[in-house]
């Protein structure tokens, strides 16, 4: 898909022109065409506005299409700043290479990531394993949490390093501490250093707040649409976070609710 981004809001070259062409049907290709024209008109928009894109993982199975996509986006839009972000998903055993490559391409343009652990794991293990195939999963939890840290610090450098932006989209507080403490080794500031910090709306709240009230660039992710297309992502998320957040994380949790409802029901007491 690289040739079908020529320039902002410009001619593109028609997917039906493409070797992509030779695997899919006509009508397959229209649809092709017109995603890549709104994905170009919506880069487009961001790089007028001053304001980021970023481009959500989905299954191994369509998710190098996506990747070719940003990678051309990239390419185009990422030469002042970083516009364009794409986004890995650290579950998947190849993800850390892919991350590699990807920055030394970017070098001479801006490179902008978003880094998450991932929300396929059943479904891809099934699939894996019905084709009988090698899963792209990694193996153990600890695998993917080691995997998620190493690429987050390699990514840190790079912004460090060459100015490249990182959105960490992550509820694991242990990964967040990591981030935080190669941020101060790096001498990255809080605000301002091309580093950001994102949870979804609802989850990992007391995350969210130390990070804002101690200066970090925090974000909540709002998921918005149909009600039939959001609560499907919803659930995904709360079964990454189910399969994710085990054990000590679980007890910590429970025991910052049981903490804050206290704090509120003492609070209560006293305005009564």
């Amino acid at each position: 898909m690289i040739e079908q981004i020529k320039q902002a809001g410009g001619a593109r070259t028609p997917l039906s022109q493409s070797y992509v062409a030779r695997a899919l049907s006509e009508g397959e290709v229209e649809l092709a065409d017109a995603m890549v024209g709104r994905v170009a008109a919506l880069a487009e928009l961001a790089d007028a506005r001053g304001v980021r894109l970023m481009i959500d993982a989905e299954h191994t199975y369509f998710q190098p299409a996506i990747d070719h996509t940003a990678k051309a986006l990239s390419m185009q839009y990422n030469k002042e700043w970083p516009v364009i972000f794409n986004t890995y998903q650290a579950y998947l055993k190849g993800s850390y290479t892919l991350l590699m490559e990807d920055m030394e391409r970017a070098r001479r343009n801006g490179f902008g990531a978003k880094l998450v652990r991932g929300a396929y794991l059943s479904l891809e293990r099934r699939r894996a394993a019905a084709k009988g195939q090698e899963s792209p999963i990694w193996d153990t939890l600890q695998d993917t949490h080691d995997n998620y840290n190493r690429c987050m610090r390699a990514v840190l450098r790079e912004v460090k390093e060459s100015g490249a932006e990182l959105m960490i989209a992550s509820h694991n507080q242990d990964s967040i501490e990591q981030a935080v403490q190669e941020m101060h080794r790096l001498g990255l500031p809080p605000t301002g250093g091309g580093v950001y910090f994102g949870q979804l709306l609802g989850m990992a709240d007391s995350l969210t707040f130390t990070l804002g009230q101690n200066g970090y660039e925090a974000f909540k992710y709002v998921p918005y649409g149909p009600i039939a297309e959001v609560l499907p992502y919803l659930v995904r998320r709360a079964q990454e976070n189910s399969a994710i957040v085990q054990g000590a994380a679980v007890a910590r949790q429970m025991d910052m609710l049981r903490s804050e409802i206290g704090r509120r029901v003492v609070r209560l007491g006293r305005a009564g």
